[in-house]
């Protein structure tokens, strides 16, 4: 749920605008990624749903910030 400014949501290499108030179900196992295209700062909520909500299944593969 995108709560503040406006980005690029790519999802499996399909790109969506997305901007405050819209929201995307990206399904399991779907490469993704968010990119910031607004003066504003992009704030957005992530909501995890199922039986497993860890943080220790994510898989980098490509990475701007080196952190992988």
């Amino acid at each position: 749920m995108v709560v503040s400014g406006t980005g690029v949501v790519e999802v499996d290499q399909i790109k969506k605008e997305v901007g405050c108030g819209q929201y995307l179900f990206i399904d399991t196992r779907c490469k993704h990624r968010i990119e910031c295209t607004s003066l504003r700062p992009l704030v957005f909520i992530e909501i995890q749903i199922g039986d497993y909500l860890g943080e220790d299944d994510i898989e980098r593969f490509e990475d701007l910030y080196g952190r992988v």
